[in-house]
């Protein structure tokens, strides 16, 4: 594997790209991290979904994890994401509020229509950005996401529901085959744990299919 791209690093936190097929968690990420960067330890803050790419942040001393993990917990953290959706919006923007329930034994989650054990609220905001079509005459439409509540493959069973998959991801409904699935970590806006100062990252698109289908990549 070629080395973790780094975008940025301090005394307190690092953060860096996350290639498809690699587990955010102890295991995947942080162990390739720790290897190349020759350091014990990196303490996991939030999660990406295994075939996920993007932005991601690690805390390396407990203090930084704790506050990383309190500015998340209070709204303060904010993340966005890119993904291309099959078939073309109802609307342009909007609000996106489900019940969602994560069936551990199929490791997927599913939009339910009513409260019980081990449901969960899942809200996230939308908006579009572009759409293309693919050889085979499909419509694909790019959506910048920022999730309210962070639940395990939201963005995935939410567009799933109203039946736009995300490109490729197979286990939502996709019949698309292309290199991982379309869903990339692209904006994190977070207050640095040790001066308090407001950081936002953009996290490039790569440069092949889909992603370079869309043209304001702004």
């Amino acid at each position: 594997m070629d080395p973790i791209h780094i975008y940025f690093e301090n005394e307190s936190i690092i953060i860096c790209e996350k290639p498809a097929g690699v587990s955010s968690e102890d295991g995947g990420l942080p162990d390739l991290l720790c290897k190349q960067k020759g350091i014990d330890k990196v303490y996991t803050v939030h999660r990406l979904d295994k075939m996920v790419t993007g932005g991601i942040i690690y805390a390396k001393t407990k203090e930084a994890a704790s506050i990383i993990s309190s500015q998340i917990a209070d709204g303060v953290f904010h993340k966005s994401y890119i993904a291309a959706a099959e078939g073309k919006l109802e609307n342009e923007e909007g609000t996106w509020e489900d019940l969602l329930f994560y069936d551990r034994k199929q490791g997927k989650s599913y939009v339910v229509q009513k409260e019980r054990h081990g449901v969960k609220k899942a809200i996230m905001n939308y908006r579009y950005r572009g759409k293309f079509k693919t050889e085979s005459g499909k419509t694909v439409s790019f959506i910048e996401v920022e999730l309210v509540t962070g639940r395990t493959h939201q963005i995935r069973a939410q567009l799933a529901s109203r039946k736009h998959p995300v490109l490729g991801d197979r286990r939502y409904g996709s019949r698309e085959d292309i290199e991982g699935i379309a869903l990339r970590s692209y904006k994190m806006v977070f207050n640095d744990p040790d001066t308090g100062e407001e950081q936002r990252f953009v996290f490039p698109l790569p440069d092949k299919y889909p992603w370079n289908k869309l043209t304001d990549k702004k």
